[in-house]
């Protein structure tokens, strides 16, 4: 992880209006980094992705926390009450252009289904029920 992209981060995480807005800003902000950075042709090291990613982690939020535990939130209810802040949204939209604000539900999408490979869990829920929203809104805007 590079100083820019930390630094990206700590300022989209800056804009919750308490501890537990602002630890959920940073968690969002960087899994979408995180799974973006997945979307590569490039052979990935994720020990050292990963071993990178914790470090920041810790040094951010502290213990007990991982990209691991980051990733299991972004799957879960939570990450809906983030995605669908105009604070968390305008802050992601201005300060981690890399990540296109419509990419969020295909990443989160993706998320849901590394979880779903992984653990056998079901998907359905909160996180994909904003997924299908997102997908007909956009439909919606296609067609109008």
């Amino acid at each position: 992880m590079n100083p820019h992209l930390k630094e990206k981060i700590l300022a989209v995480m800056q804009n919750g209006v308490d501890r537990e807005e602002s630890t959920g800003f940073f968690r969002v902000a960087l899994g979408l980094y995180y799974l973006s950075g997945l979307m590569t042709k490039e052979t990935l090291d994720f020990k050292q992705l990963d071993r990178d990613f914790n470090r920041f982690i810790y040094h951010t939020i502290g213990k007990g926390h991982s990209i691991t535990s980051i990733l299991q939130y972004m799957s879960g209810e939570k990450v809906v009450r983030v995605v669908e802040s105009r604070r968390f949204l305008k802050a992601f939209g201005e300060h981690c252009t890399e990540v296109p604000l419509e990419n969020i539900p295909f990443l989160l999408g993706l998320n849901l289904g590394v979880a779903k490979d992984i653990s056998k869990i079901d998907v359905r829920g909160p996180v994909a029920d904003y997924i299908e929203r997102q997908r007909q809104l956009r439909e919606e805007a296609d067609a109008g």
